[in-house]
């Protein structure tokens, strides 16, 4: 068995390899099908988990045995309500067209947002270029995490 700390929640798995990858585990173990499989080679993004709240880490390569006790964050647990600064910003900029890679996007947003709260557009492109979009909607992205950052640093003040 294996104990993971999913969401805020104390997860047990029964009868797992300890190298199946934490994707592997949340979709069809755990039910979380927020995270999604496309690549299967950390290439593309589209898997991105925090780790502890602030780490972007890919979901498909990372053997669930290399977690340990640390906190994994999915698309599910950033907000109970859908309500996170980030997810309002991306309905507002009308970001997602097919949506398939949205989940890994914001995810990976949230990780630049924990390390750069008020990012540069070259911060951006730099932490960014790791996920992919094939309907190329990097500008709405950009603009998106822009509000976010603004709407955080708005709650940070009050």
């Amino acid at each position: 068995m294996i104990s993971l700390r999913i969401n805020g929640t104390e997860r047990a798995v029964e009868d797992l390899d300890p190298e199946t990858p934490l994707l592997w585990v949340l979709r069809d173990r755990l039910g979380l099908t927020g995270t999604k499989y496309a690549c299967g080679m950390a290439q593309c993004g589209t898997c991105t988990v925090l780790l502890d709240g602030k780490e972007s880490a890919r979901a498909c390569m990372l053997p669930v045995s290399a977690i340990g006790k640390r906190e994994v964050t999915t698309i599910e647990g950033l907000s109970a309500d859908g309500d996170h600064p980030l997810q309002r910003a991306w309905r507002e900029h009308a970001v997602p067209q097919c949506g398939f890679c949205q989940a890994g996007q914001i995810m990976q947003a949230a990780a630049l947002l924990s390390a750069k709260p008020r990012p540069s557009d070259a911060d951006l492109d730099a932490w960014m270029s790791a996920n992919l979009c094939r309907c190329g909607t990097y500008p709405r992205i950009r603009a998106a995490i822009h509000a976010a950052a603004a709407d955080l640093a708005a709650e940070e003040a009050r």
